[in-house]
């Protein structure tokens, strides 16, 4: 696709960016239409932004389209599902309780612990418990918009299994432990988050302090179902696993899928099934189980998957597409963490890394073999694979596609009747004033000069 992206004009972006709009405004100006309808709009915008690339090149769009759904968006999906199924099969009870001191800790729990299940499975594991401590909470939604910024995105930083840009990092050739290198950079964002967070929380618990439930009942700290842990556990060791053994590949629809992708797949679905099978309903009805988050994310992501084409193909066009002018002027590693993550935020940051990765060491080592060049770029010029992993990870944040969780995230809260922001809202509101400076101020400390 990239000879492709030589020849796309800016212009074709726009169904991307239409399917955005639709996200953002249509649940506030038509929620009854857009209940109802979501599934036909998100078509709609996959079929106009597939437009112009099957008149420039129909077969190799049809190709392409075939390959995004076959080896990306049913994994995707499927991984997504899994986590989702089996994480509502695991119900924990104690005493949670809402103030801003459990809140707290209870975000620094997960954001630690995303780095060792992935900030997917830590997100919809975690998710569930902190809505219960907080149902007797009238103004509640930045609770979760900062769950949105540490669990499902920051707290990915320190692992391969946290975030999938820095897992297919780990397949390219970064050593597993090189992550730790991104700890200073996540202690200041988990550290300024958090005590910001608890300012926020504080304030809000004293004007709602009088509908703090009086009469909470001890609860002995129980895990029910505690046994899908291991099918939890299970779904990071599939992808380690499946990405160390390289089996033959077989054709489906003209694409190719190695045999051990698609028994990793296939494994999903069995953890799930096995997880679903085996699990008492009181459980399920106890997490309020139901599958309307993970049809909604499905359905939505059906078409952005689809409507981001362009917008990667021109990416993977680097200096030979309509970006030039901005890939050229990438010299310094703040430039490669700034543009790394704008795109991130908005694009799959897994490409995005990997294009900017490239880039980085095309700059460098010209002509050496990738993983050679990548053990070189880790001697001698750390700070822009840094910046590279850091953009990715971090700019996930930014809007709820940026990355897998954050959507799913939003989808569970408003399932409970909470009003998340819009898509637009979340930017305006919260990401952009409180991420952004935050992302300045990293710049000064790591990236200047």
């Amino acid at each position: 696709m990239s000879s492709l992206g030589e020849k796309l004009p800016l212009i074709s972006i726009l169904p991307f960016a239409g399917i955005l709009l639709s996200i953002s405004l249509f649940p506030i100006i038509a929620p009854r239409f857009w209940h109802k309808h979501f599934g036909k709009i998100s078509l709609f915008w996959a079929i106009l932004s597939a437009l112009p690339l099957l008149y420039l090149s129909p077969k190799g769009t049809f190709h392409e389209i075939l390959h995004v759904l076959l080896a990306e968006y049913i994994p995707f999906i499927l991984l997504l599902s899994s986590l989702y199924i089996i994480s509502g099969n695991i119900y924990l009870q104690g005493n949670f309780s809402g103030t801003p001191l459990f809140n707290t800790i209870y975000l620094l729990t997960g954001t630690l612990l995303a780095s060792l299940m992935g900030t997917t499975g830590a997100s919809i594991v975690l998710i569930r418990p902190l809505l219960r401590a907080n149902a007797w909470r009238k103004n509640k939604a930045y609770i979760f918009v900062f769950f949105i910024f540490l669990v499902s995105n920051i707290g990915g930083s320190l692992t391969p299994l946290g975030d999938p840009p820095l897992f297919l990092g780990f397949l390219k050739g970064v050593p597993f432990f090189w992550t730790l290198n991104l700890f200073p950079s996540m202690l200041l964002c988990v550290f300024s988050l958090l005590v910001l967070f608890y300012l926020i929380d504080t304030i809000n618990f004293k004007k709602e302090k009088e509908r703090f439930p009086k009469d909470l009942k001890k609860k002995t700290f129980l895990i029910l179902g505690w046994y899908n842990l291991f099918f939890l556990v299970g779904v990071p060791i599939t992808i380690l696993l499946s990405a160390n053994f390289h089996l033959p590949g077989i054709h489906v629809f003209g694409i190719e899928r190695p045999l051990n992708e698609i028994f990793r797949d296939i494994f999903f679905v069995l953890l799930a099934g096995v997880s679903f099978f085996i699990t008492p309903r009181e459980i399920r009805e106890k997490n309020e189980f139901t599958l309307f988050p993970i049809k909604e994310v499905a359905i939505l992501f059906f078409g952005i998957f689809i409507a981001m084409l362009p917008a990667i193909s021109i990416l993977q066009a680097g200096e030979r597409g309509v970006l030039n002018p901005l890939i050229s002027k990438l010299n310094e590693p703040a430039h490669y963490f700034w543009i790394t993550g704008l795109l991130s935020a908005f694009l799959d940051n897994a490409p995005t890394y990997l294009t900017f990765l490239s880039t980085c060491l095309g700059k460098f080592y010209p002509g050496l073999p990738e993983k050679e060049a990548i053990v070189n770029l880790i001697q001698n010029y750390p700070k822009y694979l840094l910046a590279i992993s850091e953009g990715a990870v971090f700019f996930g944040a930014l809007t709820y596609i940026g990355n897998a969780p954050n959507f799913m995230v939003r989808s569970i809260a408003e399932e409970k009747g909470i009003t998340m922001p819009s898509f637009f809202g979340y930017l305006l509101k919260y990401s952009i004033p409180i991420l952004i400076p935050l992302f300045i101020l990293l710049t000064l400390i790591f990236y200047r000069g």
